[in-house]
């Protein structure tokens, strides 16, 4: 078994919506079939007995070692305490060839496991050991450095649940929630609101108390120190007992309490300095440690933390009583449980020193033996939470606290007798207020019931109904998406929305080009949604993206799928057919918004119409003829529609009619261009679907212009010495034949001939190669040949010689033309051309053959103003 071609699918997929990793898996013929491997399934239970039960993908196929890969590599992760559940395994048409899909939580995780399952398949076949629980600790230990902690996984919960997308940023805990210009950011539970002034002053101790005592808030009284002996003469000031801490440490670290004696006192000064060299020395409050989280200006949680500390029983020592304590499956080292394991450290030895103890003592039944002065639940204390017991003065204190220091998320820090008392009234004080505060004691405290804090925090951040969300339309099909997609984008625009768009062109914010390139992939729609500027996005969505990592979004509110044709990349990453690529297409239809999202389909296209079965919202069909079967059913239910009548457009459904007259739609040259019109019928669906005003439907729609700055190469129209010069990029049949469709519509001179100037992609099938010449030869009257710059593949002249096979096939004689590169074949077929022709330049560098068609009209108008010959260019 040779695993090869291992893809992270990122989003949303061909396959389901959960993140998997792809393999494409190669079995030798004794592999295909676990059958014909005696006693392999035995051995391979004998290393992994959870192995879950060996199904094959349908009930007449064998068993193969691709699928014993999915199984184990599901498996694996699953018994290392990932959640997922999802799995498949597909038969290519290759013989012995397989895709195999499994679910991962964390993509490195999941390649880890691909991996080891081929070790374990191997060890089974080999008849050779595995050592499974050193490879569970291995996903595990990944698993949990990788995955997010408890703070930042509960705000990304709640923000799921209420259905706001997110997304990672590092693999630390920065994420994003939202997209474009309604985004929002946190770093654990630190928002992009957190001021970084308040967070400083928070880890300013001394700073800190100063403001609080200023506003009323009541704080223990101290200084900060100089030295071991400034420590001292500031406790004999202050009186015993003191607390000495860093003045700008956290999570507990370096800090000592309840000290009396002059060597506690520098001792703890020295374990203070190794934290911080600034340290502060207060007056110790006596009492329970308690942990209040502000969100806002609201208490949210409260709990009371308490030291680590074993109870004795008469027969173990502390070491053992520890070693039981740490076997609580909620503890763990760092913050990924709920619970923190307890170390006999220095600080630890030093508390059991000072009570008389050691580690190997043997503590009476019921004797309680403390082990830190602090609370700190990163230092293995404990929570028990007191929300419901907080006094409302007590809790507007806490509020005041964190306002004073400016934090809209802050962990306050008090020392007092109870919660149930106004703060005051019993002389207790906050001692510290903390920035990006831990949330675990709320979420699972140690006795209580956990609180909803990561809920809280994303209600801070987005208001009721809110979710994050800008109107987001993806756009797929085989012909048509660029220019769907820049017209649907310059209609919101007419709404005042700053719109980003993707194309095969290049990425586009606010109609400036930031990227250039083929921007069709996931990538750069998640770059158009992490742009700050963007209040709305149209993706062109382009098979090769969806294949490689799928979707870069989880949802669209609407999805247009203008058609499906022959020869887009078929035969690429396992495409075979039409109803193969009709699949990779309908992605975007299958993750609409349920409910409320919309699919633009065409009902003309009997694939595209079929996906209306995967949509989980509604339908709007658009097709030439309302008279369609899809069509004339869909209006009879009173759905949406949108085809053609005479000389407009008609949008229908829901009792409302609402014609545009093509003529104010200049893309479509008064109705003249078919394919143009398809695509005007697909951009108003969709703009309809989001709820935009016809008024500014129609100033959209009139003030669109497809020309080279526009939509460079798509259909761009020039006058040459009187001559209709066409460039466009269209590079399959399908398109070929639209193209020659809206040819013959455009009227010749007298005498007039037409041209074409066209080369093949060298990675399209021989067929499809073929067929674009063989459609070009019935209708033009001159066939100019070039080769592509790039042969993608191959032999020299091998596309050549299938152009002219085409042209073989034509119905009529043509007059033909081969050269050797793009520019001269334009050069040679313009200086062909008389008054009255038309020449359709079929472009393979876009940018390039533009720039020089460009050149050469200019020439032209030179040499015309020299002979007083005027000229005119239209695009």
């Amino acid at each position: 078994m040779e695993v090869s071609r291992i893809r992270a699918l990122r989003g949303p997929n061909l396959w389901s919506r959960h993140t998997s990793i792809e393999a494409i898996v190669c079995c030798p013929e004794d592999e295909r079939s676990i059958d014909a491997l005696p006693g392999f399934e035995a051995r391979l239970r004998e290393r992994f007995p959870e192995l879950a039960m060996l199904e094959p993908a349908g009930h007449d196929e064998p068993v193969s070692m691709a699928q014993v890969l999915e199984f184990a590599a599901l498996g694996l992760q699953a018994e290392a305490g990932c959640p997922v559940t999802f799995s498949r395994t597909t038969q290519t048409v290759e013989p012995g060839v397989y895709q195999v899909v499994v679910e991962y939580s964390e993509e490195a995780v999941g390649r880890l496991a691909f991996e080891v399952a081929q070790e374990l398949c191997t060890a089974s076949l080999d008849d050779k050991p595995f050592d499974l629980a050193s490879t569970l600790s291995r996903l595990r230990e990944l698993d949990e450095d990788l995955r997010l902690g408890p703070s930042t996984g509960a705000i990304v919960y709640a923000a799921a649940a209420r259905n706001i997308p997110y997304r990672r940023l590092t693999e630390g805990s920065m994420v994003q929630f939202g997209w474009g210009s309604r985004q929002r950011r946190i770093q654990a539970a630190e928002t992009d609101r957190t001021s970084a002034l308040a967070e400083s002053i928070a880890q300013d101790k001394e700073l800190s108390k100063i403001l609080l005592h200023a506003a009323g808030v009541p704080v223990p009284i101290g200084r900060p120190v100089l030295s071991a002996e400034d420590a001292w003469a500031a406790a004999c000031e202050i009186g015993c007992p003191v607390v000495v801490k860093p003045q700008d440490g956290n999570q507990g670290k370096g800090v000592a309490v309840n000290l009396s004696t002059r060597e506690e006192i520098e001792a703890a000064y020295a374990l203070a300095f190794e934290v911080s060299d600034e340290v502060l020395v207060e007056r110790y409050l006596p009492g329970h440690d308690y942990r209040l989280l502000v969100v806002g200006d609201k208490l949210i949680a409260a709990a009371r933390r308490d030291p680590p500390l074993v109870v004795g029983d008469g027969v173990h020592s502390i070491r053992q009583l520890v070693e039981r304590v740490n076997s609580d499956p909620r503890r763990g080292e760092g913050h990924a449980t709920s619970l923190t394991r307890i170390r006999l450290d220095e600080v630890a030895l030093a508390r059991l020193a000072n009570a008389g103890l050691t580690p190997d003592s043997v503590p009476a039944r019921g004797q309680r033996v403390v082990l830190r002065n602090n609370a700190n639940l990163s230092t293995g204390g404990t929570a028990t939470d007191v929300t419901d017991d907080v006094h409302p003065e007590f809790a507007a204190a806490a509020v005041a606290a964190a306002q004073t220091i400016g934090l809209d998320i802050a962990g306050v820090d008090v020392v007092c007798d109870s919660v149930l008392r106004p703060l005051e009234a019993q002389g207790g004080g906050i001692v510290e207020i903390n920035a990006a505060p831990g949330l675990r004691m709320h979420l699972q405290p140690s006795f209580g019931k956990g609180r909803p804090v990561g809920e809280a925090i994303i209600s801070s951040m987005f208001a009721p109904g809110e979710d994050g969300r800008i109107p987001l339309v993806a756009v797929a099909g085989t012909n048509g998406k660029t220019t769907t997609v820049r017209l649907i984008a310059h209609i919101i625009g007419e709404c005042g929305l700053r719109v980003g768009m993707t194309t095969t062109d290049g990425i586009y914010i606010q109609g400036r080009r930031i990227d250039t390139g083929d921007c069709s992939g996931p990538k750069s729609a998640r770059n158009v949604l992490f742009h700050p500027d963007v209040d709305a996005a149209v993706l062109e969505t382009a098979r090769g993206g969806v294949l490689r990592e799928g979707l870069g979004f989880d949802r669209c509110d609407v999805a247009v799928v203008t058609n499906i044709g022959l020869g887009d990349h078929l035969g690429l990453s396992y495409i075979s057919t039409v109803e193969d690529l009709s699949v990779v297409k309908r992605v975007i239809v299958q993750n609409v918004r349920p409910g409320t999202g919309v699919a633009v389909l065409n009902a003309a296209d009997p694939m595209v119409a079929r996906m209306a079965a995967s949509c989980p919202g509604t339908v709007t069909y658009f097709a030439i003829d309302r008279n369609h079967p899809v069509m004339a059913t869909h209006r009879a239910q009173r759905k949406r529609v949108v085809y053609r009548d005479g000389d407009s457009i008609v949008a229908s459904g829901g009792g409302v009619e609402h014609r545009i007259a093509l003529a104010g739609i200049p893309l479509t040259r008064q109705g003249a261009i078919s394919f143009q019109v398809e695509n005007a019928m697909a951009a108003i669906a969709a703009v309809w679907a989001l709820g935009i005003d016809w008024p500014t439907i129609e100033r959209g729609l009139s003030s669109f212009v497809s020309d080279v700055a526009t939509a460079p190469g798509r259909f761009n129209l020039f006058d040459y010495r009187g001559a209709t010069l066409i460039a466009d990029y269209g590079h399959n049949p399908d398109a070929i034949q639209a193209l020659v469709q809206a040819v013959e519509n455009l009227p010749l001179g007298p005498g007039g001939k037409r041209s074409v100037v066209i080369s093949g992609a060298g990675d399209r099938r021989d067929q499809d190669i073929r067929q674009q010449t063989e459609i070009l030869g019935d209708a033009f009257d001159r066939v100019i040949l070039y080769q592509d710059q790039c042969q993608r593949g191959r032999a020299d002249g091998e596309v050549l010689a299938l152009l002219q096979e085409g042209l073989r096939n034509a119905r009529r004689t043509v007059e033909v033309t081969e050269i050797r590169g793009e520019f001269l074949a334009i050069d040679f077929a313009l200086a062909s051309l008389q008054a009255g022709d038309i020449c359709l330049i079929l472009i393979d560098q876009i940018e390039e053959a533009l720039d020089h068609i460009r050149r050469r009209l200019a020439e032209s108008r030179t040499n015309h103003d020299d002979t007083g010959s005027p000229t005119h260019q239209r695009a």
